[in-house]
């Protein structure tokens, strides 16, 4: 693996893990996409930092757990604007 691409996996770990950021939120941040920050996560973080690894898994694992809420939350949002 590339020293660059271990890098990046390790900055996406610390940045998920610092802001409790979603998958889509880190892709914007990073500028790359939602498949790359998946990638780099569960794959590539498990071969540079197993416990690093953990640690990203299950803040990614919660936000997957809550998705629907929040998707939930946004159609709300979305149609309380439209009704103005």
């Amino acid at each position: 693996m590339k020293d660059y691409i271990e890098e990046r996996a390790v900055e996406i770990a610390y940045y998920i893990i610092e802001h409790k950021a979603t998958v889509r939120q880190t892709a914007k941040a990073f500028g790359v996409s939602k498949s790359t920050i998946h990638k780099d996560c569960t794959d590539r973080l498990g071969q540079i930092n197993p416990s690093l690894a953990k640690e990203v898994r299950g803040i990614l694992d919660i936000n997957k757990k809550e998705r629907h809420i929040r998707g939930g939350m946004a159609t709300k949002e979305k149609y309380l604007h439209l009704g103005k």
